[in-house]
Protein backbone atom coordinates (compact mmCIF):
# COMPACT_ATOMS: atom_id res chain seq x y z
CA UNK A 1 0.00 0.00 0.00
CA UNK A 2 2.77 2.43 0.95
CA UNK A 3 4.63 1.57 -2.25
CA UNK A 4 1.56 2.41 -4.35
CA UNK A 5 1.10 5.75 -2.59
CA UNK A 6 4.81 6.53 -3.04
CA UNK A 7 4.61 5.75 -6.77
CA UNK A 8 1.54 7.98 -7.17
CA UNK A 9 3.29 10.87 -5.42
CA UNK A 10 6.27 10.53 -7.79
CA UNK A 11 3.97 10.30 -10.82
CA UNK A 12 5.16 6.81 -11.75
CA UNK A 13 2.66 4.98 -13.91
CA UNK A 14 2.08 1.33 -13.15
CA UNK A 15 1.74 -1.20 -15.97
CA UNK A 16 -1.80 -2.38 -16.57
CA UNK A 17 -2.45 -6.08 -15.94
CA UNK A 18 -2.44 -8.24 -19.06
CA UNK A 19 -6.21 -8.75 -18.83
CA UNK A 20 -6.72 -5.06 -19.52
CA UNK A 21 -4.47 -5.06 -22.58
CA UNK A 22 -7.08 -7.01 -24.54
CA UNK A 23 -6.01 -8.98 -27.60
CA UNK A 24 -2.38 -7.80 -27.45
CA UNK A 25 -1.40 -10.34 -24.80
CA UNK A 26 -3.40 -13.30 -26.14
CA UNK A 27 -2.50 -16.09 -28.56
CA UNK A 28 -6.10 -17.09 -29.35
CA UNK A 29 -8.64 -14.37 -30.10
CA UNK A 30 -12.40 -14.25 -30.04
CA UNK A 31 -14.37 -12.87 -32.97
CA UNK A 32 -14.61 -9.40 -31.40
CA UNK A 33 -10.92 -9.34 -30.56
CA UNK A 34 -10.07 -10.35 -34.13
CA UNK A 35 -12.23 -7.48 -35.39
CA UNK A 36 -10.27 -5.06 -33.20
CA UNK A 37 -6.93 -6.44 -34.35
CA UNK A 38 -7.76 -6.46 -38.05
CA UNK A 39 -9.73 -3.20 -37.92
CA UNK A 40 -12.40 -4.51 -40.28
CA UNK A 41 -16.17 -4.81 -40.06
CA UNK A 42 -17.95 -7.87 -38.72
CA UNK A 43 -19.53 -8.57 -42.10
CA UNK A 44 -16.11 -8.56 -43.77
CA UNK A 45 -14.74 -11.05 -41.24
CA UNK A 46 -17.81 -13.26 -41.65
CA UNK A 47 -17.29 -13.20 -45.43
CA UNK A 48 -13.63 -14.16 -45.02
CA UNK A 49 -14.53 -17.10 -42.79
CA UNK A 50 -17.37 -18.18 -45.09
CA UNK A 51 -15.02 -18.17 -48.10
CA UNK A 52 -12.37 -19.90 -45.96
CA UNK A 53 -9.96 -17.14 -46.93
CA UNK A 54 -8.83 -16.90 -43.31
CA UNK A 55 -8.13 -19.72 -40.86
CA UNK A 56 -10.51 -20.03 -37.90
CA UNK A 57 -11.48 -22.55 -35.23
CA UNK A 58 -14.88 -23.63 -33.89
CA UNK A 59 -14.18 -25.90 -30.89
CA UNK A 60 -17.79 -26.14 -29.74
CA UNK A 61 -19.33 -25.68 -33.17
CA UNK A 62 -20.69 -22.22 -32.35
CA UNK A 63 -18.09 -19.68 -31.27
CA UNK A 64 -15.37 -18.69 -33.75
CA UNK A 65 -11.77 -18.25 -32.59
CA UNK A 66 -8.60 -17.20 -34.38
CA UNK A 67 -4.89 -17.65 -33.76
CA UNK A 68 -3.18 -14.27 -33.68
CA UNK A 69 -0.34 -15.67 -35.81
CA UNK A 70 -2.82 -16.76 -38.51
CA UNK A 71 -4.35 -13.28 -38.58
CA UNK A 72 -0.91 -11.67 -38.83
CA UNK A 73 0.02 -13.98 -41.72
CA UNK A 74 -3.23 -13.14 -43.49
CA UNK A 75 -2.67 -9.39 -43.05
CA UNK A 76 0.89 -9.61 -44.37
CA UNK A 77 0.14 -11.66 -47.48
CA UNK A 78 0.35 -10.21 -50.97
CA UNK A 79 3.32 -7.93 -50.33
CA UNK A 80 3.71 -4.97 -52.66
CA UNK A 81 7.42 -4.25 -53.13
CA UNK A 82 8.72 -0.71 -52.88
CA UNK A 83 10.25 1.06 -55.86
CA UNK A 84 13.68 0.54 -54.31
CA UNK A 85 13.10 -3.23 -54.03
CA UNK A 86 11.92 -3.42 -57.65
CA UNK A 87 15.00 -1.53 -58.87
CA UNK A 88 17.34 -3.74 -56.82
CA UNK A 89 15.67 -6.88 -58.15
CA UNK A 90 15.91 -5.63 -61.74
CA UNK A 91 19.59 -4.71 -61.22
CA UNK A 92 20.31 -8.17 -59.79
CA UNK A 93 18.54 -9.82 -62.74
CA UNK A 94 20.57 -7.74 -65.22
CA UNK A 95 23.82 -8.72 -63.48
CA UNK A 96 22.93 -12.39 -63.80
CA UNK A 97 22.48 -12.05 -67.57
CA UNK A 98 26.05 -10.78 -68.16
Amino acid sequence: MENTIFKKELGVKEEAPTEKKGWLAKEVLSFKEALAMLDISASTLYKLTHKRAITYYKPSGKMIYFKKADLMNWMLQNKQPSTKEVKENMFNQLNLVK
